[in-house]
């Protein structure tokens, strides 16, 4: 990540907007921020980190209000953050939240935090998000850590590791979650401490279980309870139940089946007694039960002497409810005749009644006393009357119609005349908008006509300015290539030198060469003498065979790459000079502005022409208006000619009809009125004729059925209807005696059958049995059977009981077995990982020693600094034990001492001095810098902050830190040095100089 510029708009402490260009102090490497104190140095980094993040570093985040009280009322804090990550060129833009003044009225709205995310895109800014989670989310991508760790690594925050130095595990172990991801461990410690828990639960539940079934079985069988034998279990720790001891519950399956096999003979034992007491209450129950039959047979015997003499008293009784039942039953035969009869005569008197009223209501339209043929004569003849004005209807029915078709008519006519008069006004005024339509259509096109030409002009620019862009990279390029170019030449001609260099020393050597071959008696192979008397010898070295191979080898190599360099040359040229054909010498920048200059008029030729677009279909929407208005003119004249001449032909139909009509009515007020009144009169005329008709039917039934009736009356022995009547009993009532008489028939028989019984007489002979005795006994057998029945119930229920606890017993046992099992292997697991069991020989919790291996990581990185600056005198050492004051289990591995290399003993850090407290916390926090930018992938930190501390440094110890800081610049890094030390300021030439006043902070660039 690198810093290019920074703006900041009333923000902390700057009231206006301020500027600064960090490419042009990266370009100096060292650069120094210095101001007086407050004036604002630290809020350049709150700036940068809030642009990032949304969040300004520390404590400083809890504070809301980010904009600068100097600032004039409307204006809005900002800051511009302009940055590369990763090789993408990115401008943040974003506004915490704050109070604005209403525009209206007085008071204040809220305005919330914004973000404007963009990337630079072939020269042109490009939107990528305006949305405050998706810019932190891809800002935190880029650079592969959080806001606290980038805060760690980018701000190195001095004050903050000097206290890191000196603090204790739990303040140091804080740092270092923040900063690694180490929640797994905490977590998985956390798991094991949840799983030991909750594997403690269960086998203090299954074992708990067991004892209280264990419990049952002593309250069932009545022992002393299993707990009272067993040794004390010690309280376990709360959130930590402990199981049941194995001595203690494995032993009560063995207890419980002791237990057992007693309860089985007592219950051998019970039955026994019961089974004799059964016996005995067996044979009381069977003499008592004799006894109370044979009393029984006495009682029924005397009963039945008894109801005999009551019988004989009822038998004359019974001799006149018989004759009562006959007379009904001959009775029964006649009474529908002489009911029929009475009906007959209620219906004639009926009949007569309603004839005589019937008359009488049709007296005012026929004489006195008229006979049945008047009546019916009347009553047809206006009937035939009705019918004949019944074909009058449909005419009434057509001049109603008439009326109403008039109606419709008149209110269509005053529709159709406002109508004709508001499309003659259309019709005056649309000719002239169409044609002003028409001549607007012929301006816009002519106007849209020159697209093609500016969509030419525009590919054009464009094609120029890419080849602007790619001439650039070709020139630079170029330029790359034929440096490499020159420096192969260069590379192959010396190689080539070498070569002729070491083949001429071979040949310049060679007789020496040859003298080495030599030996005494054999021939030489140029002169071919076998004496060699002075053989020559070489003092400079001669180069093999090999080594002149291996030479020409590397010349074949750099002849090759020489000969690829030039092709790749000429390759670029060759671009180059096409590029320039189509772009020319013309800055980039010039050819943009052309090309932006093609797209405006390309755009106003496409405004034009949808212009023209838009108009021709507003000149075709006028020009169908226009046609639909003189179409409608044509329909309604129409409508109205159709509408006068069907009213006229409807008035003359409404006369003729109405004079039939009032012809037809007569004194009536309506035809319908005459027809209904003829219609209700021949009704009630032949209403009077059913009527007389009905008098007469009905006086003739009455006549036969008196007759029917005393024939059927006297055949049965009656002398008169009315003794029938008095004869007669309703089914009810009859029913009632019948009952009565068979049922002391059925008595008197029943009655005969008793004494007649020989066992009832027998009984009645003999003497009474004594009952009470008998009951006495019984009730003695019964309550020795109760007591021997309840022992036995007692013992098999607890046998039963003791089977079915024991089963239970098993399983809970068998269940609580694997569960302690998997409760000692998860204590000893949480307690390995938690640093509290005794196989942990450091006492080291998981999350301990992950964060001890990163700080070993963190002082290994430190010490190569702190070594520079301290001239070799410290290092910082870590230790697996606690820090000073350490008082918590399972903490250590977070120790850190120092290492005085001129005492040869370590050191607590509190004992240091201020300035040698700066350079260790500085070593450590440029250590925990390359640790953490390690571990967030290797992200680049192109610019960095060191922010105070050097007030507490000598001359000699700054140059050396100075040293170290210098040292950050390789591979193009920039450092920021925050401090108002005096003498840095001429250290380091580069500088952002931030003055305060009343009006607020302003930022100067010195370079």
């Amino acid at each position: 990540m690198r810093l290019h510029r920074l703006e900041v708009t009333a923000f902390g402490p700057f009231s206006k907007t301020e500027e600064i260009d960090f490419d042009a102090l990266s370009d100096a490497g060292l650069f120094l921020i210095q101001g007086r104190t407050g004036a604002g140095k630290t809020s350049i980094l709150d700036a940068v980190c809030f642009a990032l993040y949304g969040q300004v570093p520390g404590a400083r985040n809890a504070v809301k209000g980010l904009r600068s009280d100097h600032a004039a009322p409307g204006t809005g804090p900002r800051v511009v953050l302009e940055t590369t990550i990763r090789g993408r060129r990115l401008r943040i833009t974003r506004s915490p939240a704050w109070e604005r003044p209403k525009l209206r009225g007085s008071g204040t709205t809220a305005e919330h935090a914004k973000v404007i995310l963009e990337e630079l895109e072939r020269g042109t800014w490009v939107g990528l998000t305006t949305r405050l989670d998706e810019a932190g989310d891809l800002v935190s991508r880029l650079l592969g850590m959080t806001a606290v760790q980038f805060c760690q690594v980018a701000l190195l925050p001095q004050g903050e590791f000097a206290g890191f130095l000196r603090a204790g595990a739990d303040e140091r172990r804080k740092v270092l979650e923040r900063l690694f991801a180490t929640e797994v461990f905490t977590q998985v410690e956390k798991w094991l401490a949840d799983r030991r828990a909750a594997t403690g639960r269960e086998a203090a539940e299954l074992g708990a279980a067991a004892s209280s079934i264990a419990d049952r079985i002593a309250e069932t069988t009545g022992a002393a309870p299993p707990r009272g034998e067993r040794r004390a279990v010690p309280a376990p720790r709360p959130a930590e139940p402990v199981a049941e001891p194995f001595d203690e519950v494995g032993a009560l399956p063995a207890w419980a089946a002791e237990l057992a096999g007693g309860h089985e003979d007592v219950r051998a034992i019970t039955d026994e007694l019961r089974q004799g007491a059964t016996a005995a209450l067996e044979a009381s129950r069977k003499a008592l039960e004799d006894g109370k039959a044979l009393a029984d047979r006495r009682r029924r015997h005397a009963g039945a002497l008894a109801r005999r003499e009551a019988l004989r008293e009822h038998a004359e009784e019974k001799s006149r409810m018989a004759s009562r039942l006959d007379a009904a039953a001959r009775a029964d035969r006649v009474v529908p005749l002489v009911r029929a009869v009475q009906a007959r005569h209620d219906e004639a008197r009926r009949a007569r009644r309603w004839a005589e009223e019937t008359r009488a209501g049709a007296g005012a339209l026929l004489p006195p006393n008229a006979s049945e043929d008047v009546l019916v004569k009347a009553e047809r003849a206006r009937r035939d009357e009705a019918a004949a004005l019944d074909g009058r209807r449909a005419a009434s029915a057509r001049l109603r119609r008439i009326e109403d078709e008039r109606a419709a008519l008149a209110r269509e006519l005053a529709c159709l005349e406002p109508e004709e008069a508001r499309v003659a006004a259309s019709l005056a005024d649309l000719p002239g908008v169409v044609e002003a339509r028409r001549a607007e259509l012929d301006e816009a096109r002519l106007a849209a006509a020159g697209r093609t030409g500016a969509e030419a002009a525009v590919a054009d620019a464009r094609r120029r300015l890419d080849a602007a862009h790619r001439r650039d990279q070709v020139e630079c390029l170029l330029a790359e290539a034929e440096s490499a170019h020159r420096d192969a030449v260069d590379t192959a001609q010396d190689v080539r030198q070498r070569v002729l260099d070491l083949r001429q020393a071979r040949l310049d050597g060679m007789a020496a060469v040859l003298a080495g071959d030599l030996t005494d008696g054999e021939p030489c192979r140029v002169c071919g003498s076998t004496e060699h008397p002075a053989p020559v010898t070489s003092l400079a070295p001669i180069p093999t065979e090999e080594q002149i191979d291996e030479a020409q080898a590397g010349a074949d190599e750099a002849e090759a790459v020489r000969e690829r360099t030039g092709k790749e040359v000429e390759a670029r040229r060759t671009e180059l000079d096409h590029l320039l054909e189509t772009a020319g010498e013309t800055a980039a920048g010039a050819l943009a502005e052309e090309f932006a200059d093609a797209e405006r008029a390309l755009q106003d030729a496409m405004t034009r022409a949808a212009e023209a677009e838009r108009l021709e279909a507003a000149l075709h929407r006028d020009e169908r208006e226009l046609d639909r208005v003189r179409d409608a003119q044509h329909e309604v004249a129409q409508a109205l000619t159709g509408n006068r001449a069907r009213d006229e032909e409807l008035a003359a139909e409404r006369d003729r009809l109405s004079a039939e009509l009032d012809e037809a009515r007569g004194e009536d007020a309506t035809l319908e009125a005459r027809i209904a009144r003829l219609g209700r009169e021949a009704g009630v005329l032949g209403e009077a004729i059913e009527a007389l008709r009905g008098s007469d039917r009905a006086a003739r039934e009455l006549a036969a059925a008196r007759a029917e009736a005393k024939a059927a009356a006297e055949g049965e022995g009656f002398r008169t209807p009315e003794e029938v009547l008095e004869a007669a009993m309703p089914d009810e009532d009859q029913g009632v005696l019948r009952d009565r008489i068979r049922r002391l028939d059925d008595e008197e028989a029943a009655v005969r059958d008793l004494l007649r019984d020989p066992a009832l007489v027998a009984a009645a002979a003999g003497p009474a049995p004594d009952l009470p005795g008998l009951e006495a006994a019984l009730d003695a057998a019964d309550a020795a059977h109760a007591e021997a029945a309840s022992a036995a119930g007692r013992a098999r229920h607890r046998r039963d009981r003791l089977a079915d606890l024991r089963a239970q017993l098993g399983e809970a046992v068998s269940a609580w077995r694997p569960a302690a099992g998997r409760h000692e292997v998860a204590e000893r697991l949480a307690g390995l990982a938690s640093g509290k069991h005794a196989a942990n020989r450091h006492a080291m919790s998981l999350s301990a020693y992950v964060l001890a291996a990163r700080l070993e990581q963190v002082v290994a990185a430190a010490n190569e600094r702190l070594s520079r600056m301290s001239g070799a005198r410290y290092a910082l050492v870590h230790t697996t034990g606690k820090a000073a004051g350490d008082r918590s289990r399972g903490a250590g591995g977070l120790g850190l001492r120092v290492a005085d290399a001129w005492t040869g003993l370590e050191r607590d850090p509190v004992t240091l001095s201020g300035g040698e407290s700066f350079i260790t916390s500085l070593s450590l926090a440029l250590g925990l810098a390359d640790v953490v930018t390690a571990e967030a992938g290797g992200t680049e930190i192109g610019t960095l902050f060191v922010d105070e501390g050097f007030g507490t440094l000598d001359e000699e110890t700054l140059d050396d830190v100075m040293d170290v800081l210098d040292a950050l610049r390789d591979g193009g890094r920039a450092v920021g040095v925050v401090s108002h030390v005096a003498e840095l300021r001429a250290r380091i030439p580069a500088q952002l100089r931030v003055t305060k006043d009343r009006a607020g902070s302003t930022a100067t660039i010195v370079v």
